[in-house]
């Protein structure tokens, strides 16, 4: 940059002195940029800079001061003290800092901010305290008042003497795919910083439960997090979350969650409520292509029940493992509106219809909504991750790159099912060989595993197996839905495509 700018300087300079000598010669001339001005794009304001001066004081910088527990990595080594005083092996404490952005919600001093910008940083880090600055680089102390680590949301609560300027949440189902926005924050501890830039896409996931977000081309970087998304109104319609990017640096794209998803969730956690969501009590799986085909089924359109829990409101409703759920309440599940939301959304304890899909035939049932339960209690309910040792009875690789799935099996028996450890009721065929070219290879299934189910059909020999990709093959599908049981974890359904011929 400095190179560049020394260029551009001695080019100026030269112009400068043309202009001088020829001044004379050439009579009333003026500078190229006199009087000029630009045409502003159509829907944007000729300046953002009135609309900015309003907004900007609202908008905080958030930092906290946490302590770190760090071990000593040399402790009983020679070099054990150069890790500092007391090196013995015990851990020692460290200071560290976050930065991130917040905006004033109301004149008392309600701040809202993402809920990782005032968390714990690293694991064993506890969080001192929270520092709010403003524009004017005044400093508060901040309380946490409640959080929602779901959404990634917080709200914090200083004291001011006087009344502090604050913004309001505007109505981002209005938002529009085109439509101009603006974000403010604290970029790289950069104060105050205003991009500009466009709704690129709405209703965006990337991996959440409950991601709905505003994507947008607006530099957004470290240090925006928590910070507003303006419309052209000066309304809130979003707050800046996460950035994607390779580099670390902003790259065009940015995700704002938006205000009809924030503003009730900022409420709740204002009154000091706890935010309470809607529970089935479905493990569920995406429809995505391999898994659609199986079925015979568009993909996107509705969820795959990998499990149900048992005496939650999805088993007592009669859903099973295997159904495809289409639509709840009356709202289509898709790729934009996942089942997890639109479930999150219905009220503890309503009763709601549910649009299912089993063995190709759509069906309705009603469920009670529960309370959704606890992390640590949903995670008793996730897979868990095992291993198995069976042995290598019976196995035939060269058979399995004969099957078109490419799986050697054999029939269980009450010795391999002791083996395996699973229970004693189960029915099925246990894989003895995977060729690892074909798809079953590359999905993970391996030898000990065992196949429930075939094309939603029990199996119990290799034959029944085969029959049923013959069956699929024939009804012009490319993959089959296998059922498959691995020790010390819940069943699975997991698409398989076929062999090439």
């Amino acid at each position: 940059m400095r190179y560049a700018y020394a260029i551009t300087g001695a080019l100026l300079l030269g112009g400068t002195a043309i202009a001088v000598t020829t001044s004379s010669n050439v009579g009333a001339q003026v500078a190229q940029n006199e009087g000029l001005t630009a045409a502003a794009p159509a829907g944007a304001p000729a300046s953002l800079a009135d609309m900015v001066e309003k907004l900007q004081p609202a908008v905080v910088n958030i930092s906290t001061k946490q302590r770190v527990k760090v071990q000593n990595p040399f402790a009983g080594t020679p070099f054990g003290d150069l890790f500092g005083q007391g090196g013995g092996g015990q851990p020692q404490t460290r200071q560290a800092q976050s930065l991130g952005s917040g905006f004033i919600i109301s004149a008392d001093g309600y701040i809202v901010t993402n809920n990782h910008v005032v968390s714990a940083g690293a694991e064993g880090a506890s969080v001192d305290s929270i520092t709010v600055t403003m524009t004017d680089k005044q400093e508060f102390p901040a309380k946490l008042i409640g959080r929602d680590p779901a959404t990634d949301l917080a709200v914090l609560k200083i004291e001011s003497p006087k009344p502090l300027p604050f913004v309001k949440f505007g109505d981002s189902t209005k938002a529009r795919v085109g439509d101009w926005v603006v974000a403010i924050g604290n970029p790289f501890a950069l104060s105050g910083t205003v991009t500009a830039g466009i709704i690129s896409a709405l209703h965006r996931g990337t991996g959440g439960s409950y991601d709905k977000f505003i994507q947008t081309d607006a530099s957004i970087n470290q240090g925006n997090s928590g910070g507003p998304m303006f419309d052209m109104r000066g309304n809130v319609i979003g707050i800046n979350s996460q950035i994607l990017s390779p580099s670390g640096g902003n790259v065009g794209i940015g995700f704002a969650i938006p205000s009809e998803q924030a503003a009730p969730i900022v409420e709740t956690l204002r009154k000091g409520q706890a935010i309470k969501r809607g529970y089935l009590g479905v493990q569920i799986s995406p429809l995505g292509e391999d898994l659609a085909d199986s079925l015979g089924l568009a993909k996107n359109r509705g969820e795959f029940v990998q499990g149900v829990e048992p005496g939650k409101g999805a088993e007592k409703a009669g859903i099973k493992a295997g159904d495809v759920i289409v639509s709840v309440a009356g709202q289509e599940v898709t790729a934009d509106q996942n089942l997890s939301s639109i479930v999150a959304n219905q009220g503890i304890g309503a009763k709601v219809p549910i649009v299912l899909i089993r063995n190709g035939q759509r069906q309705t049932v009603t469920a009670i909504v529960g309370e959704r339960p606890s992390e640590d209690e949903l995670n008793n309910f996730a897979q868990p991750q095992g291993d198995e040792d069976f042995s290598q009875q019976d196995q035939n690789p060269g058979q399995a790159t004969q099957q078109a799935l490419g799986i050697s099996a054999i029939p269980l028996t009450p010795g391999i099912i002791r083996q395996l450890g699973i229970a004693a009721d189960t029915k099925g065929v246990v894989i003895t060989a995977v060729d690892g070219s074909t798809d079953a290879g590359a999905k993970g299934l391996r030898r000990g595993d065992v196949i429930i189910s075939a094309n939603n059909q029990p199996v119990a020999t290799q034959a029944q197996l085969d029959a049923q990709a013959k069956a699929v093959a024939a009804q012009g599908r490319n993959a089959i839905l296998l059922q498959v049981l691995r020790r010390g974890q819940p069943a699975i359904f997991l698409p398989v495509r076929l062999r090439d011929k």
